[in-house]
């Protein structure tokens, strides 16, 4: 019930207002906490990048003293113009994505200056590239841009394909349109290139030729791939439903996903989402892989053709499949929490990955949770949300934080020194929209969340609000 839930919303903002105290104690104004020795850590060039994470979880959960404190920290330490080279994926997903919501939802122009700033520092990732396709590091001191190096000199799908929502809400509300013409060409650019299948291997060389070729040919929905899809369907929606490139690249992804990806495992019948090596299946599954469940569902909810559509409804059946999987990927370790990727063998559904017994604190299965809860009202994610929750707490919480864990068998490990930003921005946050029944968040019909779980309003409403304004 909704009163079951305020009461455990209680808890997870407890947990938020445990964290956030510690940082600002001991880390101020570095990238992250370390949960376990409680000393700051810049491995993002020293951005902040937990505080900027955490600005809309801040608001949203009405703790309005410390997003000021926070917004104080942005306005007087916030400077991007000594960071050397940075991922312009995570920066874009994590810094300016916290500072366009904190913006969006608090209405100060501050955030937008800084996001401005950011976002004219990070675009030159696509200067001096041939094909359109930028380059996935670039220093914001400087704006030199190269390819990450770990990924033999090639793009990555997920990167240059999970920077659309942000650029574009940066350019509607500066008024600068190079910010959206960049970015939403390398969408028109990957169409042109699709395969029949409607699904892109995730490496491709992007600084020799005209046109992006790819590198590899292995096709999954986790790590290096997941985001680009996702922004297939939330482009779409961002722009009030009104430019079809974007739904027909993801109905077609959709199609391709279910006609040659989409598994069963035995003895239980659990759906996955396979990879496919060279034509070959791989039956692992990433957790990276569980957003799939709230991203079908939300497909569904605003299919084109209408929710009682043939399409719509496969979407929502494999929304449902694929979640419960990801809840069984959780109920089923001796933690209650989830491996970072597990194999899927006959006839005893699926073990742990090799080498990925670890846990991350990722917000993948609760970010399902959340939505296919706010869509379809059905109680049971609650319930799983709240084991998992019960879980994180009874397992990953340290005397300053939360720490990853090396291996969900072991219930007697000690969490890592190690806590991620989107523990905050994502993992709490969407554990505490599960069980907020008065959430000002709209997913249907005012906001659409980036990939690190910033919730932006769609251009429609920020149009309408212009137009308004316009007139007094």
């Amino acid at each position: 019930s909704d009163t079951v839930a305020r009461s455990r919303r209680y808890h997870i903002k407890k947990a938020m207002q445990f964290v956030w105290g510690n940082y600002v104690k001991y880390a101020l104004g570095y990238d992250e906490l370390l949960p376990q020795t409680a000393k700051g850590s810049n491995v993002w060039g020293g951005q902040g990048i937990t505080l900027i994470d955490s600005l809309d979880t801040l608001f949203l959960m009405d703790m309005k003293d410390e997003f000021r404190q926070a917004r104080d920290w942005v306005e007087s330490e916030l400077d991007h113009s000594h960071v050397g080279t940075v991922s312009v994926f995570e920066t874009t997903i994590r810094d300016l994505g916290g500072l366009l919501s904190a913006y969006d939802w608090s209405g100060e122009k501050l955030f937008l200056e800084k996001a401005l700033d950011l976002g004219e520092r990070l675009i030159r990732c696509f200067d001096n590239s041939p094909t359109g396709i930028p380059y996935g590091q670039v220093s914001l001191r400087d704006g030199q841009a190269q390819n990450i190096k770990w990924a033999g000199g090639n793009a990555i799908l997920a990167e240059f394909g999970t920077l659309q929502i942000e650029f574009r809400y940066l350019a509607l509300l500066t008024k600068r349109p190079e910010f959206a013409n960049k970015t939403e060409r390398v969408f028109q650019i990957m169409d042109e290139i699709a395969p029949a299948s409607g699904l892109y291997p995730y490496y491709y060389r992007n600084s020799l030729g005209d046109h992006p070729q790819p590198a590899n040919n292995k096709l999954t929905f986790g790590a290096m791939a997941d985001s680009f899809y996702e922004y297939m369907l939330k482009v779409w929606l961002q722009g009030g439903k009104t430019e079809p490139l974007y739904r027909k690249m993801y109905d077609k992804a959709m199609d391709g996903m279910h006609e040659k990806m989409l598994q069963r495992s035995t003895p239980s019948n659990l759906a996955f989402i396979a990879d496919l090596n060279n034509g070959r299946l791989d039956t692992k599954m990433d957790h990276l892989v569980c957003f799939m469940g709230g991203l079908l569902a939300l497909g569904a909810y605003t299919d084109p053709n209408g929710l009682d559509s043939p399409r719509a409804q496969r979407d929502l059946t494999t929304a449902r499949a694929l979640t419960y999987t990801c809840y069984q990927m959780y109920s089923r370790m001796n933690t209650g929490i989830s491996a970072e990727f597990v194999q899927f063998q006959a006839d005893h559904d699926f073990e742990i990955g090799r080498g990925a017994p670890h846990y991350l604190l990722r917000p993948e299965a609760v970010e399902s949770f959340f939505v296919l809860s706010y869509l379809t009202g059905d109680p049971i994610y609650r319930e799983w949300g709240w084991e998992v929750f019960q879980s994180i707490e009874k397992y990953c919480k340290t005397q300053y934080g939360y720490g990853s864990l090396s291996n969900v068998q072991n219930v007697d490990g000690r969490p890592r020194d190690k806590m991620e930003s989107f523990f905050l921005a994502e993992t709490l946050k969407y554990l505490y929209l599960l069980m907020d029944p008065d959430t000002p968040v709209d997913i249907l019909h005012k906001h659409v969340f980036n990939t690190e779980a910033h919730p932006l309003r769609i251009f429609p409403l920020i149009r309408e609000e212009d137009r308004s304004t316009a007139l007094q």
